[in-house]
């Protein structure tokens, strides 16, 4: 039960937003889609994602020129005492950023080669019968007008969704989201990090009268734990987690009381390992795990399964675009505000490879 080869390939998919977007300065046209492949000797293959959109190609060539040469000749039946062995060996290289992005890809393909091994799906590996449909959330994109957040976020919850997500940082877009959907449908507002403390502070009380579920990434930098729990005490609900450096960044934001909600995103923080990890500490801290999931790859089925299990009533992330194509089948759509878990062995679905060939990006590349 060896690895005998390792796989990368970069997919770009067009989709449609529905608005012009202005996040992060770059092209949201088309979804980068990292895939990862593992093979091993008794002829048992996984899929995993490594984050993702603009990085994607960074990723990429951190697995191809150092990352999957580790992997290679190891045996795959303990998943938990390899990956812990490559975190330790490749840390000099970097705690958060493309290696550990390029580890998350791996783990979560070895936890699709598990679950196919023992012919079963990842959530019942993971020791539970979670339920076998979650409910989504609309996660909008960032439009920056007011009418056109409205319109897309009623049109959202039109669709069904009762949770909706903002990607906005003032306030007459989010005046305009709460007044389109009506006061039942939950709404909340990832702003990445534009605040110091005190302007932080300042937004969250012009955010109060819109009711937020919770307020996203408020303060810069994200590793500012100590002022995120000062903004908390405004009262609005705070949610951060996606760019945190492993479980020990998430034990310390427990610690200090920065969070209500913990996002820890599969494709960045080390895959399916240790999104347990930091689901055992969030227990102990009482504080509510939902995972950040802002992808379309075997990193989504991931949190399917792993949010299944760890946070059944959590509201699950699906971007708010239309993909030209899914890679994926029906497993990335959502229906009525709802998405469906796998039940097939491992991930519970593998790759159209038709679908991988039309929106190839650059020839792969194979470790062996």
């Amino acid at each position: 039960m060896k690895i005998t080869s390792i796989t990368t390939t970069l997919i770009h998919i067009p989709y449609e937003a529905g608005a012009p977007t202005k996040l992060a300065g770059q092209n949201w046209s088309r979804m980068a889609i990292l895939l990862v492949r593992v093979d091993t000797d008794d002829g048992v293959s996984g899929w995993g994602e490594g984050f993702g959109h603009a990085i994607a190609p960074a990723t990429k060539a951190t697995l191809d020129t150092m990352v999957t040469a580790h992997f290679i000749g190891r045996d795959t039946s303990d998943v938990e005492a390899l990956m812990g062995e490559m975190f330790q060996r490749l840390h000099l290289f970097g705690r958060n950023g493309p290696v550990i992005y390029a580890l998350s890809a791996i783990d979560i393909a070895l936890w699709d080669i598990a679950g196919k091994r023992a012919g079963k799906p990842i959530h019942a590996l993971l020791g539970a019968n979670g339920p076998r449909e979650l409910t989504a959330y609309a996660s909008l994109l960032r439009y920056g007008e007011p009418a056109a957040v409205a319109r897309m976020a009623a049109q959202a919850a039109s669709e069904g969704y009762r949770f909706i997500k903002l990607h906005e940082i003032e306030v007459p877009q989010v005046k305009a989201a709460r007044e389109a959907i009506g006061p039942d449908v939950k709404l909340m507002c990832d702003t990445n990090c534009p605040w110091s403390v005190p302007q932080a502070t300042e937004m969250a009380q012009a955010f109060k009268p819109f009711d937020l579920y919770w307020l996203e990434e408020p303060v810069w930098p994200p590793e500012d734990h100590e002022g995120l729990a000062e903004v908390r005490r405004v009262g609005v609900p705070i949610a951060a987690g996606e760019n945190a450096a492993g479980a020990h960044d998430f034990r310390h934001m427990f610690a200090v009381g920065a969070l209500d909600f913990a996002q820890p995103s599969m494709t960045k923080i080390g895959g399916i390992g240790q999104m347990r990890r930091i689901a055992a500490l969030a227990q102990v801290a009482e504080t509510k795990l939902v995972p950040h999931c802002a992808y379309f790859g075997p990193g989504f089925l991931a949190s399917l399964h792993t949010s299944a299990v760890l946070a059944p009533e959590a509201p699950f992330e699906r971007l708010y675009v239309k993909l030209e194509a899914s890679p994926f089948g029906p497993w990335l759509e959502a229906a009525g505000g709802k998405v469906k878990v796998p039940d097939g062995p491992g991930l519970g679905c593998d790759p159209d490879m038709a679908i991988v060939e039309r929106y190839r990006s650059a020839p792969d590349h194979v470790t062996k």
